[in-house]
């Protein structure tokens, strides 16, 4: 029998202090969560809840103070920034609220960008990256530069620019808040497409109607998982 892959995220105590002299703020106090592969997760809460310090050490952009993070099974936990570097590039693709896109480049070039970090030649990176934008329905505006296109297709440029690595983890924060309502739905159910393909979602939100989007909803407060993760609505169904 083969063995079972390990968590995509396996959160166990993890802590987050932010020192400033001789002033401590524990942003994260213990947190413990596990995200298995191919889930669709939410996670939700309030303004000063730790959560965006949690989106940061989740996309290893940030390390614990304490406990530990193992990513697809990696203890990511006290890396070097190097380290952390190609961590990110590896195995995790983010969806920002902003976007992100360079604007002198185009489409495909922003989405080769992982690629050319790296280290993929060239003919290659191009054929994965004009497949991704394909797979967002971006194949007739890929050298379009982001202030040509509207705000959801720069989103789907950017969500195909997360998905060009074949990430483990699609780490997506806040990614309908920059957009009206119908490219904001537009953008939620490529995501639902996405995991019913099989990828790992982690979505960032304050939003409960975009919450409700996911497998389920894990909430934190002060610092601390809230409350037991809840099951959402099953994605595309009625209000």
């Amino acid at each position: 029998m083969a063995d079972l892959a390990p968590p995509v995220i396996g959160l166990e105590r993890v802590t987050k202090v932010y020192r400033t002299g001789s002033l401590a703020v524990a942003a994260l106090r213990g947190v413990t969560m596990t995200i298995d592969e191919g889930e669709y997760v939410a996670v939700m809460g309030p303004s000063g809840s730790g959560k965006s310090t949690l989106m940061h050490i989740l996309g290893c952009l940030d390390v614990p103070s304490g406990g530990t993070y193992r990513l697809a099974g990696e203890d990511v936990s006290h890396m070097t920034e190097a380290a952390l570097a190609s961590v990110r590039n590896r195995r995790i693709g983010f969806v920002f609220q902003q976007f992100n896109l360079l604007p002198s480049m185009s489409a495909l070039r922003n989405v080769e960008l992982p690629l050319a970090y790296a280290g993929v030649p060239k003919p290659e990176r191009r054929e994965r990256a004009l497949a991704a934008l394909g797979r967002v329905a971006l194949a007739d505006r890929v050298q379009h530069r982001p202030g040509e296109l509207s705000g959801g297709q720069q989103q789907r440029v950017a969500i195909a620019r997360a998905l060009v690595s074949d990430p483990d983890l699609i780490l997506a924060d806040e990614p309908t808040g920059n957009l009206d309502s119908t490219s904001a739905h537009d953008v939620m159910d490529l995501m639902a497409d996405l995991h019913a393909a099989g990828r790992t979602l982690v979505l960032i939100t304050h939003d409960p109607e975009v919450a409700a989007a996911a497998q389920r909803i894990v909430r934190i407060r002060d610092g601390l998982i809230a409350e037991q993760p809840e099951e959402a609505a099953p994605a595309g169904a009625p209000a």
